[in-house]
């Protein structure tokens, strides 16, 4: 026991030593350049208001769930969101979680068997690689957004393949060639899944919808805690498909399920968003205002996150905590989050950031590139 002790503690040592420990503190004051609300939904003084109405009108929102959806917790509020996301994404049917991640680690786990093949894109959301940990299936990688590359590997294969992307790469602030994707997966029969978490809300209800690929598509993640400022997801599928997951995937059967005002929020900012398309407006004239400044970056030009490379820990850290002394919250990414050598200023733009604030953040930033 006591080796074990002294093994955790060399291995945070190391990365003391290295710059990269994380560590939990308080949210900081300042000018968010570095969370997920992109719309500002998060914030927002009318959405809170409708949603403490909600409360006020129906107390009983806020009362526990007291059991698995298989047990006592599957309320009438949440059979009637999930049917209300379904319509509204032209899906046959749709399952809700309690996070992005436990309906990646759902949907992984329990689809594939020891028969079949996951291939990701490299760059995939870590809760799909501990998924497919998880899973008896085999994993590879494709290059990523490689699709002559993804079609090399899937000609070669036998059996069921599964194909996991993201639409929009949290990371990278890029774009899935998903279209391409979609018929690459068709010609060879295999099963695509994407994740919608980065687009959903910024570009409407995401990219799966924006292009009609729903039946293209075995199953979407849509996830609320970023664009709907809300928390939570929603996994879009046929009914065999979600009926499989209830029956057989583990971070469903075993999670105890939300408070109804959880899935209560979530079609309420469904329905704000609809009312309120102005935001993502904002949100781009925003990220047309970041572009004119020449920063470098290897996102997609009309991505909210961008992405800005700076490989040395030391100057990559000295360059975070210099914007955080002029008041600009950033988040910087080390590996292992990214591979070694990739690592960088990770900033997230919103519709209620300021002209004058991207231009001040930029000047800044230009200073140590």
């Amino acid at each position: 026991m006591l080796n074990h002790f002294h093994y955790f503690q060399e291995a945070l040592d190391k990365r003391k030593a290295n710059q990269t420990l994380r560590i939990l503190k308080p949210k900081s004051e300042g000018i968010d350049f570095y969370s997920n609300d992109y719309l500002g939904l998060a914030r927002n003084k009318e959405l809170q208001n409708l949603l403490l109405k909600q409360i006020n009108d129906h107390p009983h929102l806020l009362s526990g769930s007291t059991g698995s959806r298989l047990i006592s917790g599957n309320s009438k509020e949440v059979i009637e969101t999930e049917n209300f996301i379904s319509k509204e994404h032209q899906n046959e049917s749709a399952l809700l979680f309690s996070s992005g991640y436990n309906a990646n680690l759902a949907l992984f786990y329990t689809l594939p068997n020891r028969h079949d093949t996951i291939i990701v894109d490299e760059k995939i959301h870590r809760s799909v690689h501990d998924a497919c940990k998880m899973s008896h299936a085999r994993k590879l990688k494709f290059n990523h957004n490689d699709v002559e590359n993804l079609e090399h590997i899937l000609k070669r294969q036998s059996g069921n393949c599964y194909v996991a992307i993201e639409s929009l790469y949290s990371m990278d602030g890029d774009f899935a060639p998903i279209q391409k994707i979609a018929e690459i997966a068709k010609k060879y029969n295999a099963f695509l899944i994407v994740d919608e978490a980065h687009a959903f809300g910024v570009f409407g209800y995401g990219l799966v919808e924006k292009y009609q690929l729903q039946t293209s598509v075995l199953a979407t993640v849509i996830t609320y805690g970023k664009a709907l400022g809300s928390h939570g997801a929603a996994i879009l599928c046929d009914e065999v498909i979600k009926s499989y997951l209830v029956n057989f995937a583990s971070p469903f059967i075993y999670t105890t399920a939300a408070q109804d005002i959880q899935w209560r929020s979530i079609r309420t900012g469904y329905e704000f968003l609809k009312a309120n398309k102005h935001a993502s407006s904002s949100l781009q004239e925003n990220i047309k205002i970041f572009h004119q400044q020449n920063i470098k970056t290897p996102s997609s030009e009309n991505s909210p996150i961008q992405a800005v490379l700076i490989s040395d820990n030391h100057r990559l850290k000295d360059l975070q905590e210099t914007l955080l002394h002029e008041g600009f919250l950033t988040y910087a990414v080390f590996s292992p989050t990214v591979k070694q050598g990739t690592e960088r200023l990770r900033i997230c733009l919103h519709s209620f950031n300021r002209e004058e604030e991207i231009i001040g953040m930029t000047k800044i930033i230009k200073d140590f590139i």
